[in-house]
């Protein structure tokens, strides 16, 4: 990995466990800044639990390890404050909320962020303004952000309205856990198309995936591979094809 490139995210020798089983086992992993990464790996291999970790997921229990995030340890920070910090994470089954209105908890989640930065917040017709530029560039309905947050949605509904989060709240550092699953090809395309506008060159991306076809709308610039908890092969675009023609168990630990 280029060592010119500022790195983002630092995780180091990281132990976490879930309902006491131990899941990453050593994992090591740096993100480089502005840069795609992309984790792959066989099923029970650890990928969503690096993601709820490294979020701060109640599911999850680190042992030892250390995670930096912009060079400060992370590790014993609230999933709110690593929020605040910058950090998003959609995830693969969103949960649905009765009775909180989607508009609505999509300003408070932005005025939260805005006010921690030091920001004035936008008002109701401020925010609805933005709001239906974004709906459109994604294909949603107006009607869903006046619906309760993801009842009732589509799986692609649900994962459109993750995408739309994210542009709404704009994180330095996205972590996309399985977002393809479950998408017909234009919601997979219309995902795809809001997570390329959110490429600027300092906006970091860390996406899980069982498949290839979504990085054939996203060009990864790392791809990792996770098995039994641990990093065992880091290389280029090029290591997608490879792993679809060998799978997993051709690899050997490095």
């Amino acid at each position: 990995m280029n060592k010119d490139k500022k790195i983002v995210l630092d995780i180091k020798n990281l132990y976490a466990s879930i309902a006491e089983k131990e899941i990453l086992k050593g994992l090591d992993l740096q993100i480089q800044e502005g840069k795609v990464h992309v984790i792959m790996g066989p099923n029970g291999a650890g990928k969503s639990t690096l993601s709820k970790t490294i979020v701060g997921h109640y599911d999850t229990e680190i042992k030892s390890g250390d995670i930096l995030y912009k060079n400060e340890n992370i590790v014993d920070l609230s999933p709110e404050e690593r929020a605040l910090k910058g950090i998003f994470m959609s995830f693969q089954n969103p949960i649905e909320v009765p009775g909180v209105n989607n508009a609505y908890f999509l300003r408070t989640a932005l005025n939260t962020k805005r006010k921690y930065l030091g920001l004035s917040e936008l008002n109701a017709a401020q925010f609805l303004r933005e709001l239906k530029k974004l709906l459109k560039e994604l294909g949603m309905k107006p009607e869903m952000i006046q619906r309760s947050l993801n009842q009732g949605f589509s799986g692609g509904e649900k994962k459109r309205n993750e995408i739309l989060q994210m542009m709404v709240l704009k994180p330095d550092f996205i972590i996309l856990d399985e977002i393809d699953s479950g998408l017909d090809i234009d919601a997979l395309r219309d995902v795809s198309e809001g997570i390329n506008k959110m490429k600027d060159g300092k906006r970091s991306f860390l996406i899980i995936t069982h498949y290839s076809r979504i990085l054939e709308y996203i060009k990864p610039d790392f791809v990792h591979v996770l098995k039994d908890g641990k990093i065992i092969k880091t290389g280029g675009a090029d290591l997608v094809a490879q792993l679809e023609e060998t799978g997993y168990e051709a690899l050997e630990e490095i």
